[in-house]
């Protein structure tokens, strides 16, 4: 992992006192996350913080050895789970934590009575997606006033994941149908175009509700692909998306048609069609070279390339065409 230590010239060590806070809350981490496995701390880190304590308690005004560090980088990983999951199903989710030791040259510290706060960033879990992880990150306060506590922030983000975890457990109205009937449905959207992130968060971030799996491409051309147990959970999902999720946006920038439905039964073994997709994810930054002006049209090669792979090539003539 990187500690992000780097020399910076263009930054000044933080006054003493400030300093001095900065060290006592890596110290408590250290305390608080004991384990080996909960919290990753470089050993140069480690070193460069045992002289700042050093250079704190003496009399010498220059930096530790001319050294200057902007901050200090650890990875702390807090275990998630909900009562409806077996301690065998926790989840993890890993936190990067930067605790900043230095200012710009440029500001001044005289009259600060707090330091810098510190910033926290998710890497996304394998069992969130990417715009999930977004959108929990975006529910913790961001002013700075409101995240000086840093254990406060770190309880606020794992609380944020614990209710998504319950809310990825609760009814999923699809689901329940599928185990009794074992059918597939599998449904293809087509946008003229798609850009806006609260709409392509929406999309993505609501589908596990009703059950559904399945992908966003965003651009231009858009394509959604959603499957799960029953037509109703799919037809619920949109109704929500263009009353309720969309009810704000003005109606010829919701342009949405269904291109094609497919509905596949179970094997022969009785055993339930196969999904293509685990879960829901938008696929827009993973996939080939865009084009365009604005590097917004889709490069539909790779697509159908990619559809391939899952066994799904044929489909692109019947969305498309």
């Amino acid at each position: 992992m990187d500690s992000r230590i780097a020399t910076n010239g263009a930054m000044k060590l933080l006054p003493k006192e400030l300093l001095e806070i900065q060290l006592g809350q890596i110290d408590l981490l250290l305390a608080m996350y004991a384990a080996e496995e909960e919290l990753v701390v470089e050993d140069a880190a480690r070193a460069y913080v045992e002289e700042l304590k050093d250079w704190c308690a003496g009399d010498d005004a220059a930096s530790p050895n001319g050294k200057l560090c902007p901050s200090i980088t650890m990875l702390l990983t807090l275990q998630i789970h909900t009562d409806d999951e077996p301690s065998s199903s926790d989840r993890s989710l890993k936190l990067d934590i930067s605790i900043p030791l230095a200012l710009e040259s440029s500001q001044d510290a005289t009259g600060m009575e707090e330091p810098p706060p510190v910033k926290f960033r998710l890497q996304q879990p394998t069992w969130m997606s990417k715009a999930e992880a977004a959108q929990l990150m975006a529910s913790i306060p961001q002013d700075e006033t409101d995240r000086s506590d840093m254990f406060a922030t770190i309880e606020q983000i794992k609380d944020a994941a614990f209710l998504h975890l319950q809310n990825q457990n609760s009814t999923v109205p699809a689901e329940a149908e599928e185990t009794t009937s074992n059918t597939l449905i599998r449904v293809w959207f087509y946008f003229p175009s798609i850009s806006t992130r609260a709409k392509r968060d929406d999309l993505v971030t609501n589908a596990p509700r009703y059950g559904l799996t399945g992908f966003l491409l965003a651009g231009k051309p858009g394509i959604l692909c959603v499957e799960g147990g029953s037509a109703q959970a799919v037809d619920d999902y949109m109704r929500f998306i263009k009353t309720e999720s969309w009810g704000d946006i003005p109606a010829h920038h919701k342009k949405v048609s269904e291109r094609y439905r497919e509905t596949l039964e179970p094997g022969a073994d009785g055993q339930p069609a196969a999904r293509a997709f685990r879960d829901m994810q938008e696929i827009t930054d993973t996939l080939g070279e865009r084009r365009g002006e604005r590097a917004n049209r889709n490069d539909m090669r790779a697509l159908e390339a990619w559809l391939t792979e899952r066994g799904l090539g044929d489909a692109m003539t019947k969305v498309l065409i």
